[in-house]
């Protein structure tokens, strides 16, 4: 990127980014710059969101729920997306990608540059929220079968 010209708002955009563990959309930094630069245009962001992609200073997660995600963490590392609340969380680097491109590379003609693993269910927090839920919906079924057992016909 010759000539590339030097940008306060770019500067701002990559050390949000860098500084955060929650893999934000544009919109969340968005949000967060407007505090510092509050004549910044969601537009800027987003051009300075795939700059920083296409300088390999930031990673995009396409999660297939929604808005696209970024990581200012590039080193080689997997996520998991949420299915319920659409959170994207790092996982630790437990499966060696170098083998499995190697694996892959054998498999057509050309050049893997990169491997990136996503898995997908529900987030520790959404499942604790799955059973509160069941254990209220639980209760106020019991409550009401209990009503029911205890209701007396009256003679008119």
């Amino acid at each position: 990127m010759a000539g590339l010209k030097h940008s306060r708002q770019r500067d701002a955009i990559a050390e949000n980014l860098r500084h955060r563990k929650d893999h934000p959309t544009a919109d969340m930094i968005y949000k967060d710059i407007r505090n510092v630069y509050p004549n910044i245009s969601l537009g800027t962001v987003y051009r300075n969101l795939s700059l920083l992609v296409e300088l390999g200073e930031a990673k995009k997660i396409t999660t297939g729920t929604g808005a696209e995600h970024y990581d200012g963490d590039t080193h080689p590392h997997n996520h998991f997306i949420c299915r319920c609340c659409g959170n994207v969380l790092d996982m630790n680097d437990f499966i060696d990608c170098s083998k499995i491109k190697l694996l892959a590379a054998d498999q057509f003609d050309g050049r893997i540059e990169d491997c990136s693993i996503l898995f997908y269910g529900v987030c520790g927090e959404c499942l604790k929220k799955e059973e509160k839920e069941k254990l209220s919906s639980a209760e106020t079924s019991d409550r009401k079968t209990a009503i029911q057992e205890t209701e007396v016909d009256f003679p008119a």
